[in-house]
C-alpha cells in the first residue's frame, strides 16, 4: 500500500500503482471525470501515472493553471499530428503551452501555410480528438531516440536530443503519432472538444536570428464549445481595447521605422500623461523618504562586468559603443542598479544614515527580437520607475513591507484590482543561472516570504523566476484578454553590495555590508501605460486624463464666453480645451465621445446670459445645467474621491 497526502492534509491509502484519477475517484466521480493532470511530490505527472511510493498529490482540473497547461500542451501534440498528416515532409520542432493556448514551430520547407489553411487543420484536429486516443509516455534510450529522428530527417529534434542526457529522454505516443516530450498531458484526446487556430508568425529556431526561420502556428482549445465562444467574444472586446489602437486614436504615442523598432515616440498628450504619472509617484516617494537621482544613458562596459549583467545579458545587450580612445567601450544602460551602487559608493555612510533610498525614472535599453516586439508591452527602450534602497539587515523587513504598501497604493489609485502577487525564487535544480551563495539566497527568499505573510498578501510561489542576483516579489496584473503582465516588482539583493564593495560603519564601529532592495511599482512606464490603457479602455481616472473638459460653443457668437469659462476652469487647475469649429454641436459631441473626453460643457445664448454651463458626461449623457463654479467644484471633488493621498 502507499499513503497519499492530499492538499487538505488528509491521507488516503491505495494499492501500489494507483493513478491520480483513481485517487480522484475515491473523492468523487465528478472530480475523476474532470482531472486533467497532477503533481506528485513536486513533479508534474500524467493523471494516469502509477504511484508507487508515499507522497503528496495535487489534482488539477480545467480551473487550475496547471490543468490548462496540460490541456494546451496536449492540444499542441494533436495539432502537430494534424499538420504532419496534412503536410507530409513538414518537420516539427517544439510546441509548448503558453498563457493562452499553445503553439508549434514547424519547418514547412517549400510548402506554405496561411490563415486560409486553418479550417482544414482544425477539422483534422477534431477528427483526431474524437478518437479518444490515450497519451502514453515512455522512456527511450538516447541512441534509439537519435535514430528515430535521423531516419525522419528531422535535424531539429536531433539537435534537441544531442543536448539531453541518456536516461532522461521520453517520447509521448497517441494514435499513430510520436513526439519527443517531457510529459504533462490530459488522459486522452477526447477531452478536447473545441479548437481554434489563431495566427501564424515567423520564428527563428531556438530564438537565434542566425538559425533557420520556422513557421509558428498559434492555437487555443477548450473542453467545451461554449468556452471557445466566450473566449472569441472576449477577444473581440479586447481588440477594441488594444493599447496600440487606443494609443493611436488618443494621440498618445507612435513608432517610426526611421527611429527604430521598439523605440516609442511619446506625443504631446502621451508625454503629459507620463508626466502626471511621474509626479503622482514622486509625491508618494517624497513622503516615503526617497531622494531623486539622475544617471546617464550609457555606462562603461566594466560597470556591467562588475555587476554581472554583462556575463548574464551580454548577448541581449546592444553592441558596445567605442570611443576614439583605444579599448574604451560603453554600453547602452540595460539596468539602473549599477549606477545607483556607484552613487551610494560616492560617500561614506554610517548605520545612522541608513536606509538610503535613491529613486530615478531611468530609461534603459535591451535588445528584443523584432518578432517579439509588441506595442508598448515589448520594447527596446523603456523607462523604469526605479529605486534602490540600501539598508541594514535589521531594517530589511520593514523596508520591504513599506515598498509593498507603496505598490498597493499605486495599484489602488489606478484601479488595478485583478492582480496576483508572485514570490519569484531561483531554480533549485539550476543554480548556475544565479550569482551568490546559498546562504544569502536563503536569507533573501525568507525575507520576502515573511514580509508577504505579514502584509497578508495572497501570493503564489514560482521557482526559477528570480532575477540572477536575487529573489523578488512580482505583481502580475491581468490585461483585457486575461493575460498576466509583470508590472510592479520588489527584489532583495545581497549580491550587488558584495560585488560593488558597498559598506557602512555599524554601531560597533566595524565595517558592514548593506542589503539592497530593488523596486519599481510601475515596472516600466511603457508597459504600465499599455495595461492601464487596455484595462480602462482609454477612460483613465479623471485626475490622470490629458484633457478633463472640452468646451463646445454653439456658434462663433459665444466664443468669448467659452474663453471666460476656460480661464475660470484653468484657475481651478482643471485641464480644459475649447472647440470653436464651425461644425454642428452633434458632431462635436460625437467626436468628444470618441476621444473619451470625461466632460463636455456646452455654452450658448442661455448659458452666457445666466453664467452657467450645460454639462454632459462621457458615456452617461446630459448631467444638467449649473453655475461654472459649481461645475469646477464637481470636477475637483471627483478627483479628490479617486486620488487618495499616500499615507506613510
Amino acid at each position: 500500500m502507499v499513503k497519499i497526502t492530499l492538499p487538505d492534509g488528509s491521507i488516503k491509502e491505495f494499492e501500489k500503482g494507483a493513478t491520480p484519477i483513481e485517487v480522484a475517484k475515491s473523492i468523487s466521480e465528478g472530480l475523476a471525470r474532470n482531472v486533467l493532470s497532477a503533481k506528485f511530490n513536486d513533479t508534474i505527472v500524467e493523471s494516469t501515472t502509477p504511484l508507487h511510493t508515499d507522497g503528496n498529490l495535487t489534482l488539477y482540473t480545467w480551473n487550475d493553471k496547471e490543468g490548462k497547461k496540460a490541456f494546451w500542451h496536449s492540444s499542441s501534440h494533436v495539432m502537430a499530428q494534424a499538420i504532419q498528416d496534412l503536410y507530409p515532409g513538414a518537420k516539427l520542432t517544439i510546441g509548448p503551452a503558453i498563457e493562452n493556448g499553445f503553439y508549434y514551430d514547424v519547418d514547412f520547407g517549400e510548402q506554405k501555410i496561411s490563415e486560409n489553411d486553418f479550417k482544414k487543420i482544425e477539422d483534422k484536429m477534431l477528427e483526431i480528438s474524437r478518437g479518444k486516443h490515450d497519451f502514453n509516455m515512455r522512456a527511450v534510450p538516447k541512441e534509439e531516440a537519435l535514430g528515430y529522428y535521423q531516419r525522419e530527417g528531422n535535424e531539429f529534434k536531433v539537435e534537441l536530443i544531442e543536448n539531453l542526457e541518456d536516461g532522461t529522454i521520453t517520447f509521448c505516443d497517441h494514435d499513430t503519432f510520436t513526439d519527443l516530450c517531457r510529459g504533462g498531458h490530459i488522459p486522452n484526446t477526447g477531452v478536447i472538444k473545441a479548437v481554434k487556430l489563431m495566427s501564424v508568425a515567423g520564428a527563428y529556431w531556438r530564438g537565434d536570428e542566425k538559425n533557420p526561420q520556422l513557421t509558428r502556428v498559434y492555437g487555443i482549445s477548450f473542453p467545451k464549445q461554449k468556452d471557445l465562444k466566450e473566449y472569441l467574444e472576449l477577444l473581440e472586446e479586447a481588440k477594441k481595447r488594444d493599447h496600440r489602437k487606443l494609443g493611436k486614436e488618443l494621440q498618445l504615442f507612435t513608432f517610426s521605422q526611421k527611429v527604430g523598432q521598439g523605440l516609442p515616440l511619446w506625443l504631446p498628450k502621451g508625454a503629459a500623461l507620463r508626466e502626471r504619472l511621474e509626479n503622482f509617484l514622486k509625491a508618494a516617494q517624497k513622503k516615503a523618504g526617497y531622494e531623486m537621482v539622475v544617471t546617464p544613458h550609457i555606462g562603461h562596459k566594466e560597470l556591467y562586468v562588475t555587476s554581472g549583467h554583462y556575463a548574464k545579458y551580454g548577448e541581449d545587450s546592444f553592441q558596445p559603443i567605442k570611443t576614439p580612445n583605444e579599448g574604451e567601450e560603453f554600453l547602452l544602460k540595460p539596468m539602473n542598479c549599477p549606477h545607483h551602487c556607484e552613487i551610494y559608493n560616492a560617500s561614506p555612510w554610517s548605520y545612522k544614515d541608513l536606509p538610503k533610498r535613491f529613486a530615478e525614472f531611468g530609461t534603459v535599453y535591451r535588445y528584443e527580437q523584432s518578432g517579439e516586439l509588441h506595442g508598448l508591452t515589448r520594447v527596446r527602450g523603456f523607462t523604469q520607475d526605479d529605486a534602490h534602497i540600501f539598508c541594514t539587515p535589521d531594517q530589511l523587513g520593514d523596508e520591504f513591507k513599506k515598498v509593498i504598501d507603496l505598490t498597493l497604493y499605486v495599484f489602488d489609485s489606478l484601479g488595478f484590482k485583478d492582480f496576483t502577487a508572485q514570490v519569484s525564487l531561483r531554480d533549485p535544480e539550476n543554480k548556475s543561472k544565479y550569482i551568490g551563495s546559498d546562504d544569502v539566497w536563503e536569507k533573501a527568499e525568507n525575507a520576502i516570504i515573511t514580509a508577504a505573510n505579514e502584509k497578508n498578501l495572497n501570493y503564489v510561489i514560482e521557482k526559477g523566476e528570480a532575477a540572477f542576483y536575487g529573489p523578488k516579489l512580482d505583481f502580475m496584473v491581468k490585461d483585457a484578454l486575461g493575460r498576466s503582465w509583470q508590472l510592479g516588482t520588489i527584489q532583495v539583493d545581497y549580491n550587488l553590495p558584495e560585488r560593488f564593495d558597498l559598506t557602512y560603519k555599524g554601531s560597533d564601529n566595524e565595517t558592514h555590508r548593506p542589503v539592497m532592495i530593488h523596486r519599481a511599482p510601475f515596472g516600466s512606464m511603457e508597459r504600465f501605460v499599455a495595461v492601464l490603457l487596455e484595462n480602462t479602455g482609454g477612460n483613465f481616472p479623471l485626475w490622470l486624463m490629458p484633457e478633463q473638459v472640452i468646451i463646445l460653443s454653439l456658434s462663433e457668437k459665444y466664443e468669448k464666453y467659452a474663453q471666460k469659462v476656460l480661464t475660470l476652469l484653468e484657475n481651478n487647475e482643471i485641464r480644459a480645451v475649447t472647440d470653436h469649429r464651425s461644425e454642428t454641436i452633434g458632431k462635436k459631441i460625437r467626436e468628444a465621445e470618441v476621444n473619451k473626453l470625461p466632460y463636455m460643457i456646452i455654452v450658448g445664448e442661455q448659458e452666457e446670459k445666466d453664467g452657467t454651463v450645460s454639462v454632459r458626461k462621457h458615456g452617461e449623457g446630459d448631467v444638467g445645467t449649473m453655475p461654472v463654479e459649481e461645475f469646477a467644484a464637481l470636477i475637483n471633488n471627483e478627483i479628490k474621491a479617486t486620488l487618495k493621498t499616500f499615507e506613510v
